[in-house]
Formats: C-alpha cells, structure tokens, sequence
C-alpha cells in the first residue's frame, strides 16, 4: 500500500511539473511574439495613399557614384532617356530579406520594335546579388505601355566568409536600364519609378558574427560630428537606417534559448524526483 501511495504522489508530482513547463513554453512563444511584433516595422502608406513615407526623389543617378539615395518603402521616380543608365541607392540592414520593384511607362510614340529592360542590384561591394524569385530581365513588346521588374535578394547577412558571395550590410545599388532595344528608338521619353520592401528574417537566419562596419562608402574613416545646418536630404545621403545600423540585435533565439534552459531544468528536477525513491527500503528486516 506505502509503495501504491508513493508511486501516486510521484505521478502527481511529474503531472504537476509537465504542467508548469507547458506554461512557461506557452508564455514563452508568446513572449517571443509579443518581440517579433514589437521589433517589425510599422505598416507605412502605400504610393497609391499619397503618405509622406512613400513620397521618394525625383531623379536618378547616372552611375554608383552619383546614386540617388531613398529609402524601403519609399517611391523613388525619375524622367529619362531610353538608354540611359538609372543608379538608386538604399541603407539595407542585417536580417533584412528585401524585394525591389521597379517599372518603366514606355513612350506613347511609335516605336521600331520591342525593347529588354533589366533590374540589377548591387551591394556595397559593387557586387551583383542574384535574386531567389522575380523577374530581372522582361521584353516589353513594340505596342506595350509599360514593363515591370523585379528582385527578391536572399536575407542579408550580419557576417560571411570573405570568398563567399553573401549579401551583407551595408549599401545596396539598384540600376535600371534597357539592354536590348532598336537603335531608332534610343533617346525617347521614359518614365521609371522603383520601390523597395523588406522583412525581418528572425533569429532562424541570425548568425554568430557581425561586421565592425557597414558596406558605405567612407565607413573606414572617422565619422564627423553633425552639423544642425545640415539639411535633411544631406543627411539621408549619408546612407544609414533610422533605427541605425544593426539595431535590431534582439532575436527571438533569445527567447527560445531561455524557455529550452528552463524545460531543461524541469526535466532534470522531475527525473530526479522520481527515481531518488523513499530513501529506505520499504520492509527492513527486523531488529534494523
């Protein structure tokens, strides 16, 4: 009968603490969300909403030194020339899985034929980063009104290998320009506009390591102080999120890492009570 009650006090025991390590996990996922929420940007105005956010410039850059900056989620315009080569540039930060988007209004004039548009972008190294889906490269047909592109770049890195070809921090080039087009049609009219988007990849894509500078021009030199008669458009030239750079060090692996510690020890606790026994043996020989 002892032994009946001590296995069904151990059992109760054991039920007890799954119980408390069910609610710290539950808690713990919820904790983790509540970060995930709290840390992704806030929703901002679409192009069609007319917002501030959405408001970009007006003109491009001819190549990586004369750049135009904008920023994600702002709409970055330009009137030019068939032919010409259109360089926007943006601050993209580690943990970032960024998609650019870019479409051209073709002239209403005849044309001599159909002419290929291409997206590419580059990072701070100049080096051309391949896209996981989209479409970089499209033929607009001689009668088409507009042509649409577009590049998903794999999550950005906080750290790689030097030969490896990962994206990191840093400055990111978006170029935008036609490669195939009739020689007659060089130099008429376009309309560009391109948009860039991100998400936050989680702690799933996190790694243990991190550059001691982002990928921007002039990150090696000593940063001087601001000036407050900086105008604002000199100070996004610059090239830095709002946040700054890195600043989304927290990542949900911290919060998992804790929970799995936590089970750990419970589960350590748990077996522990149910195979220390009484102490004693339950019917001791007489005269012990």
């Amino acid at each position: 009968m002892r032994s009946v009650r001590n296995v069904t006090g151990r059992a109760v025991r054991t039920a007890g603490l799954l119980a408390s390590a069910a609610a710290l996990a539950f808690a713990g996922g919820v904790a983790g969300a509540g970060a995930a929420v709290a840390d992704s940007p806030s929703p901002s105005a679409s192009p069609s909403d007319g917002g501030d956010a959405a408001k970009g410039p007006t003109e491009a850059g001819t190549s990586f030194r004369t750049a135009t900056p904008f920023a994600l989620d702002q709409r970055a315009t330009a009137s030019a020339s068939t032919g010409d080569y259109l360089y926007w540039v943006l601050p993209v930060d580690a943990g970032q899985q960024v998609t650019v988007k870019a479409k051209v209004t073709l002239p209403e004039s005849a044309r001599h034929g159909a002419a290929t548009w291409q997206l590419d972008v580059y990072d701070g190294l100049r080096r051309r980063q391949a896209c996981r889906y989209g479409v970089q490269t499209r033929a607009a047909a001689q009668d088409a009104a507009t042509v649409e592109l577009s590049c998903a770049l794999r999550t950005v890195r906080g750290w790689a290998e030097q030969w490896s070809n990962d994206p990191l921090p840093g400055d990111y080039y978006v170029r935008l320009t036609a490669v195939g087009v009739p020689a007659e049609d060089l130099g008429q009219p376009v309309q560009a506009e391109v948009q860039a988007s991100a998400n936050d990849a989680g702690g799933a894509q996190a790694v243990d390591g991190k550059l001691s500078a982002p990928l921007v021009p002039g990150a090696g030199s000593p940063t001087p102080e601001p000036q407050p008669s900086a105008s604002a458009e000199q100070q996004a030239a610059d090239g830095a999120p709002d946040s700054g750079w890195s600043a989304g060090w927290w990542s949900d692996r911290w919060v998992w890492t804790a929970v799995g510690g936590v089970l750990a020890a419970l589960a350590g606790i748990g077996g522990y009570r149910l195979t220390r026994g009484s102490g004693r043996p339950a019917h001791l020989p007489p005269g012990v």
